[in-house]
């Protein structure tokens, strides 16, 4: 007896039938969705959250919010680009005030709220 196994993909947001759709994993504030979009649903989204993306606080606390897609992140994270500025911003700014940081790694959630807190 032969089998024959056929799976559908569609778009979460228009209903639509594609074999583009991806899965996409949406976190904020820690509570995450998962997410079946086409491109052009998916570049929808971008869009709506650019604004978000652009905020200046977003700039520095881009962990908060991160979009990925099948595995990478699609937007800035806190371990590329401009975050990487940011840590060594942090980790300069903790040594000068008495703060064990390392070079390396995470910084702990404790110095960047501290950090926040003197910078604001």
């Amino acid at each position: 007896m032969a089998q024959k196994i056929v799976t559908t993909y569609t778009d979460d947001l228009t209903g639509e039938e594609s074999e583009d759709v991806k899965k996409h994993t949406i976190l904020v504030d820690g509570a995450g969705v998962e997410i079946d979009l086409n491109p052009d649903s998916y570049d929808k989204l971008m869009d709506a959250l650019k604004p978000f993306f652009k905020a200046e606080h977003a700039q520095r606390t881009r962990v908060s919010l991160l979009v990925k897609s099948a595995g990478k992140a699609t937007k800035p994270s806190a371990t590329s680009g401009a975050g990487k500025q940011n840590t060594a911003e942090i980790r300069k700014w903790a040594r000068e005030n008495g703060h064990n940081v390392n070079d390396r790694g995470r910084v702990p959630a404790e110095i960047r709220e501290a950090y926040e807190k003197a910078t604001k």
